[in-house]
């Protein structure tokens, strides 16, 4: 009995984690979900709202109030916090430290690492990045009929690939969206930048893979598909 619930256990471990993620396919900066609807994903930049202003700080409600208001879709928004790694960072001024000649800059240098490592043992400094994913369903394309879309997402990604010419049209509903979405961001002073393919895989290797991707870097996409 304990060795058929070993081999259960162990065949729990090692069955992949990919069939349980909705995600079936990234490519040409679109991540494909499994029911056939598609995703953009921009990075957006933060705003420090209490140094602004009275007058900005209104103009900058009245855009976010537009904005929502403007909206015909959902839309999602993450944030994502990681403890910010600055080993690396560290280790290069350790070494101008050593290389500098100037000793009143050696001095300052020391003071400044002296300072960077006291900071760090009062606590974790964690880095924040702000996205905004786009979706696009087949079933909200108003221009088509009811009997057209349903067809349509009645045959998921998991069973057949979306053909070229279905794709890029979707793609490009998808990137009128974003354009949009870009356009009412920075109507509000944010500076926002849609991912790439390569961002992408990155972004999403790193959200399921915390621990282990601070050390193990993805190859770039390109060279894998032999571009």
């Amino acid at each position: 009995m304990a060795q058929k619930q070993n081999k259960l256990a162990s065949g729990k471990i090692t069955a992949s984690t990919q069939r349980y993620l909705d995600i079936a396919e990234i490519r040409d900066d679109t991540v494909i979900m499994k029911d056939g609807t598609l995703r953009a994903v921009l990075l957006v930049s933060s705003l420090n709202f209490s140094l602004k202003s009275e007058d900005e700080q209104n103009a900058i409600i009245f855009s976010y109030v537009s904005f929502l208001n403007n909206l015909e879709y959902p839309l999602q928004i993450v944030i994502q916090s990681r403890e910010f790694k600055i080993d690396a960072y560290l280790e290069d001024l350790e070494k101008k430290h050593l290389e500098q000649t100037n000793e009143l800059l050696r001095m300052q240098t020391a003071e400044y690492l002296s300072y960077i490592r006291e900071l760090i043992s009062l606590g974790k400094i964690m880095n924040k990045r702000f996205y905004v994913v786009v979706a696009y369903n087949p079933l909200s394309n108003k221009e088509k009929s009811f009997f057209s879309r349903t067809l349509e997402t009645l045959k998921p990604v998991t069973f057949i690939r979306l053909k070229e010419q279905k794709f890029q049209s979707r793609r490009e509903a998808l990137a009128a969206r974003a354009g949009k979405i870009i356009g009412g961001l920075t109507s509000m002073g944010l500076q926002v930048a849609m991912l790439d393919t390569q961002s992408l895989i990155e972004l999403l290797y790193n959200t399921y893979n915390p621990d282990t991707s601070p050390n193990q870097a993805l190859v770039d996409v390109q060279k894998l598909m032999g571009h």
